[in-house]
């Protein structure tokens, strides 16, 4: 039997987009693994469109993407829909269970209602008269073995439910413990971008009825690819751990932490303003430059990292994106300015675009 036309449409069409992800993945310097190809091929299907945002703004920054850059996005964006999938499996689950509790507390309700009409029957023939003592042993007998029947089943439908209730216990962790992992970054152990974009909605929603502003971070790391050239991205990963447990040690737990790109950071800061933002990202770049980075496996010192951030106060009018993107100008005028430095938005915006 030949394929039909809708087939063979299919067929090329994959193999277009096929061909279309080997030469991205090979134009942008990405390692050939199953992840960079996914990676690729999910972006020239067209099927995440956040991801493909992600890709543009990482290329047009950095040129390429490197492998860290690819685990990001993988587990992101696409490792995200089978987080997705366990969470709506565990939901299942829990229904599943409750329909079964239904079904037995049914099950029970019927044995009690028609306990209740033994005893009226029974009931009737005790106000009978003249009842022998044979008749009234056989009601009594009657009673009693209705009575058991239902004591069992009571015990039974108590087991079912102590069951149940642990069952469903277990069930409501993992289920929140797969809803905290769709939300983090896997290598640092932050909140994705998902949760960060979330969050910053949040936060621009909630600053504008609020006494004092909010204000964001965005801290990119300087010269991050040439550690993974130099040193391997085992290094890379290293740099990548050692810049967010310098955020959690410096930056109250008020705050939401970050990693949302390869090697780019946020922090939201809820009723901060913009002085008291500006001396946070000090201390986290302070900080950073403080700390010597060794290879794990020689004890080799590698040298310092530096952090380039840029800062920005929410103002009336704000949306996610124009605070975010007020955030990045001021991140690119640091690395332009030199790097191993924060410029926040209080530079005119026109001067920003320019050195950025």
């Amino acid at each position: 039997m030949g394929m039909s036309e809708g087939s063979h449409h299919d067929r090329d069409r994959t193999f277009a987009l096929s061909q279309r992800a080997n030469e991205l993945m090979r134009d942008y310097g990405s390692s050939a693994t199953p992840r960079a190809y996914t990676v690729w091929y999910t972006y020239v299907s067209g099927a995440q469109p956040l991801m493909n945002d992600a890709i543009k703004r990482l290329t047009a920054q950095n040129g390429c993407l490197c492998d860290s850059d690819v685990d990001a996005l993988y587990d992101t964006y696409i490792d995200g829909r089978r987080l997705t999938i366990a969470a709506e499996k565990m939901s299942a689950s829990v229904l599943s269970e409750i329909e079964a509790i239904t079904e037995m507390i049914d099950l029970s309700l019927g044995s009690t209602a028609q306990y209740g009409e033994s005893l009226r029957a029974l009931s009737h023939d005790l106000a009978g008269a003249a009842l022998n003592r044979v008749r009234i042993r056989e009601i009594v007998a009657s009673l009693v073995a209705t009575t058991r029947e239902v004591a069992a089943n009571n015990r039974t439908l108590e087991a079912r439910m102590r069951e149940s209730r642990s069952e469903i216990e277990s069930l409501r962790e993992t289920l929140e413990a797969t809803r905290i992992e769709s939300l983090t970054d896997p290598l640092t152990g932050l909140s994705n971008r998902k949760h960060f974009e979330e969050m910053l909605a949040k936060i621009v929603e909630n600053a504008a009825t609020r006494p004092v502003t909010s204000s964001l971070i965005v801290l990119d790391i300087d010269f991050f690819k040439r550690f993974n050239d130099l040193y391997g991205h085992l290094t890379g990963d290293q740099v990548l751990r050692l810049v967010a447990i310098v955020m959690r040690e410096q930056v109250r737990l008020s705050a939401t932490l970050s990693r949302f790109g390869g090697e780019e950071f946020g922090i939201l800061l809820p009723d901060t303003d913009l002085d008291t933002a500006r001396g946070i990202a000090e201390t986290v770049r302070t900080s950073v430059m403080g700390r010597e980075l060794v290879k794990r496996s020689t004890g080799e010192s590698l040298g310092k990292v530096t952090v380039s951030l840029g800062i920005a106060a929410y103002r009336p009018g704000d949306t996610p994106v124009s605070l975010l993107e007020r955030a990045d100008l001021c991140m690119f005028a640091a690395k332009r300015g030199g790097r191993n430095r924060c410029v926040d938005d209080r530079t005119p915006i026109a001067d920003l675009s320019r050195v950025a």
